[in-house]
């Protein structure tokens, strides 16, 4: 071979390996990282999730990670977007939304995805999901799983008392507690929830429009201040301190959490969230319903307020991998992901299309207790208490209430002066929070 035709060859071949490198470099895909608080069952969802979107396309890889439960995710988050070692992508509770959104780390979903072009109907998402996220009408992260409180009763209990239900207010309901334990029929109505303070305080304070803060419950500035000490809440924590009191309702201990007295058939009723589906239907061994929350008698029952988290987008990152952060939660949003990620988990679907290709499905024929959440949900006209809360520092004031109340049904103050101390110490926290943020909202 002649020096020329070597160098033809030796040039072709130093061509076909930058070729390759190009292809290989091309192939390579953008890697997003996804840290979350979901265990157990519920953290084998997510990793399906996130394998469904690594498997339906070939630019980007989404690496799901636990990093424990929600106060561990928040905690641990903050102190590595201190140390530029955050992930692009965190699932944070909603109570976690004020130190989130002024936390000056956040990009807000909306922004980025109408950006990176991608089509999502804001308008479609269930509007107390939707309303709790936003910040001046923009959705600030991505609904993942979101949860209401139902009414969970033994329907043997009821059928023995001549009721086919749950009457729909508090006070016809409290009579009929009170005839299945009169009658011998179990041995209490109703299992105390962990998360009373969510299912029985705050959501009586959304269903039946009363103000849980002033200025809109948070929504129009950081000064708001608690003011469920001077609302029907009072008469809330009277009837169930009365209940505890008389047998009526229980709280667990000895082992048993209150899901277990509803499912072993001790107690009649259970307020939990319709994201126990799966525990209940794998627990129970009773005949089980659900229905709706009641309402005060004389006013309209509106919608429910949400638990759960979302999903945020956190700043410093390159132009790639938000371009694999838009297409994943493009895919998280997508009504074909929703409705397998509300059939496998109980949790509500975050749009309203995702709810109807559902029931086009058949699915609630079969599953009635599974649409009563969204039904919940979209009940009534919101007003400016039945948006949700944005409070700051909202997981510390929750404690002050909660210790508060533990002090009722530990006969150690009265309703009006527990809650009194509660609101004086949720406001106390309250103003730092506006302290440390001032000028931010």
């Amino acid at each position: 071979m002649g020096v020329f035709k070597r160098y033809l060859v030796a040039g072709a071949l130093a061509l076909a390996a930058v070729g390759l490198a190009g292809q290989a470099s091309a192939q390579q895909r953008v890697e997003v990282q996804f840290w979350h608080a979901m265990g157990g069952v519920l953290g084998e969802r997510v990793a399906e999730i996130v394998k469904r979107f690594n498997a339906s396309q070939s630019k980007y890889t989404v690496v799901e990670t636990n990093k424990g439960n929600y106060d561990e995710v928040i905690n641990g988050v903050i102190a590595a977007y201190r140390a530029k070692k955050h992930p692009q992508l965190v699932q944070i509770y909603e109570r976690g939304f004020m130190t989130m959104l002024l936390s000056g780390a956040i990009v807000p979903v909306q922004d980025l995805l109408t950006e990176k072009k991608k089509a999502i109907d804001w308008a479609d998402l269930v509007k107390p999901v939707a309303s709790y996220y936003q910040y001046k009408g923009k959705l600030m992260s991505m609904p993942f799983n979101s949860s209401t409180p139902i009414l969970w009763f033994n329907k043997e209990h009821f059928e023995k008392a001549g009721f086919s239900g749950p009457a729909d207010t508090w006070q016809e309901f409290e009579q009929q507690l009170y005839t299945i334990r009169t009658k011998g029929i179990s041995e209490c109505g109703s299992a105390l929830a962990n998360d009373y303070f969510w299912s029985l305080i705050e959501n009586y304070s959304i269903i039946n429009d009363q103000p849980f803060g002033t200025k809109a419950n948070g929504y129009d500035g950081l000064d708001t201040e608690f003011v469920y000490n001077k609302t029907k809440v009072v008469g809330q924590v009277t009837r169930l301190k009365k209940w505890v009191d008389d047998g009526v309702m229980q709280i667990a201990g000895q082992g048993l959490n209150p899901e277990q007295l509803f499912t072993s058939g001790k107690c009649s009723t259970f307020f939990a969230s319709t994201a126990a589906h799966g525990s209940v239907e794998r627990e129970a061994k009773i005949k089980w319903s659900a229905t709706f929350m009641p309402h005060e008698q004389g006013i309209a029952a509106h919608n429910s307020t949400i638990g759960g988290a979302t999903i945020w987008t956190l700043k410093g990152h390159k132009s790639e991998e938000y371009d694999g952060v838009a297409e994943f939660l493009s895919f998280v949003a997508s009504p074909d992901l929703q409705v397998w990620w509300h059939k496998v988990t109980g949790y509500v679907p975050i749009t309203n299309k995702a709810y109807q290709v559902a029931k086009a499905e058949g699915y609630y024929k079969d599953n009635p207790t599974r649409e009563i959440a969204i039904l919940q949900l979209n009940r009534g006209t919101q007003t400016e208490n039945t948006r949700g809360f944005h409070f700051g520092n909202f997981t510390q004031t929750t404690f002050a209430l909660r210790e508060e109340l533990e002090s009722v049904f530990a006969k150690k103050k009265t309703p009006q002066q527990a809650l009194d101390d509660s609101v004086r110490r949720g406001n106390d926290i309250l103003r730092q929070f506006e302290k440390l943020n001032a000028g931010k909202y």
